[in-house]
């Protein structure tokens, strides 16, 4: 089990674009593209603009603190849930700072979807890297898959209901769904200050953040955006110290066709981003 602390301190410019900040949370196996990923706090630091685009991977995205623009798409709303899938084109954004208000705050989980295309080191990306925006990549082709979804899906959490958990007093669950064929989910616990629950898996991992309150976790202490990694077959044992709100995606394996699929483009791109005019990025 992997459990991260919040520290507010650690935001670092890293990303390609120079007008966002990283906070790094978790991040997985940059040798294991089918189980790697990266679990980051985003934070604008200057205006971000950014053309359409699709990624290899795929994404589920919280805005914490204010709006995101997602393009044609509308706006991803403070506190709602957005699903960007592998191959998705989203953009153009136009996100700037807002004078008198907080910079704009993300949750951001990028994973390796159904595809089988993986998610390796990106751009180089990553805590202790500080030159990643200025690393050299080969243009060569590249596989994107193309969309299974018509678009990016947008999610209310407070249009869903809490529902109880069998057996587990002072515990619900918002469920928002189960996606492609990988079948992740992203759910929502709430637990009772004094109550306990147990978050158990055999093929999944969870990634788990703290939305609110505080408790600890298999008996290290968990506050406000502490993050979570537990295995298959890990047993999580959360205790609420005062009302807690756990944000959790699972991660089944990926499995893939017996036959290879043909749904994918060739894109000659510099890595796992293509942008819809090659001249808006760093292809």
């Amino acid at each position: 089990m992997k459990i991260t602390v919040y520290d507010e301190n650690a935001f670092s410019m890293d990303h390609p674009r120079g007008t966002v900040s990283f906070n790094y949370l978790l991040m997985g196996d940059r040798s294991k593209p089918l189980e790697n990923y990266r679990y980051i706090l985003g934070r604008n630091e200057a205006d971000f603009v950014m053309p359409r685009h699709r990624h290899t991977f795929e994404q589920v995205r919280l805005p914490i603190v204010g709006d995101m623009n997602v393009g044609e798409q509308g706006i991803l709303h403070e506190g709602e849930i957005g699903y960007f899938p592998e191959g998705q084109t989203y953009g153009p954004q136009n996100d700037p700072l807002e004078p008198g208000k907080p910079n704009r705050v993300q949750l951001v989980l990028q994973f390796a979807g159904a595809s089988g295309l993986g998610m390796g080191a990106g751009r180089g990306r990553g805590p202790g890297n500080p030159d990643a925006q200025r690393e050299p990549r080969e243009r060569r082709p590249n596989k994107f898959p193309r969309a299974r979804y018509q678009g990016v899906i947008k999610m209310d959490p407070a249009r869903f209901n809490w529902l109880p958990i069998p057996g587990s007093e002072g515990v619900e669950r918002k469920f928002f769904g189960s996606f492609s064929e990988r079948a992740f989910w992203i759910d929502m616990i709430k637990i009772e200050a004094g109550a306990t629950w147990t978050s158990s898996s055999q093929d999944a991992r969870r990634l788990t953040v703290v939305l609110s309150g505080s408790g600890s976790v298999s008996g290290t202490e968990i506050a406000e955006l502490g993050a979570i990694e537990a295995d298959p077959g890990e047993d999580a044992h959360y205790t609420a110290e005062n009302d807690m709100v756990l944000y959790t995606v699972g991660l089944p394996p990926i499995q893939l066709p017996a036959a290879p699929s043909d749904q994918f483009d060739e894109v000659t791109t510099d890595g796992g981003i293509q942008f819809e005019n090659p001249a808006d990025g760093r292809e």
